[in-house]
């Protein structure tokens, strides 16, 4: 399995440039939704989103803090701490990985399979979202 790549919805391209994202500051998590979820080019606030796992077998409702960091000058990445679940008491089934701001906006998300297909961890594993060594995004 191979997750794909970041998809930034229409609105976050705008709310970067206008300042509604603060990567230095905003707090940042990411989510996992079903492949029932509304989530999509179209989708702006993460409370808009729909069928998120559910707050059971080691998942929390509104996902894990990712550590959100800046680096460069003429070209800037931003890039995130990886973020990660461990099952527990039955299994965790998730298709899509969405980076949201808290208590804001949806930036980016990300199918968890690139066939597109669920993923499922079991108990006793791990579902980790590991960031590209590159970052989530460069702006050059």
């Amino acid at each position: 399995m191979a997750m794909g790549a970041w998809t930034f919805t229409n609105n976050s391209k705008t709310y970067m440039l206008n300042g509604a994202f603060d990567f230095d500051t905003d707090t940042f998590k990411v989510a996992l939704f079903l492949s029932t979820s509304n989530i999509g080019a179209a989708s702006t606030t993460y409370a808009g989103l729909t069928n998120e796992h559910a707050n059971a077998n080691g998942y929390t409702t509104g996902g894990a803090a990712a550590t959100i960091s800046l680096s460069g000058t003429t070209t800037v990445t931003v890039d995130s701490t990886d973020v990660q679940w461990t099952a527990s008491g039955g299994s965790i089934v998730a298709r899509y990985a969405v980076l949201y701001e808290v208590g804001g906006n949806v930036v980016c998300y990300a199918l968890l399979d690139s066939t597109p297909a669920d993923v499922t961890i079991t108990t006793g594993n791990v579902l980790a979202i590991q960031i590209n060594a590159s970052g989530i995004f460069t702006l050059a």
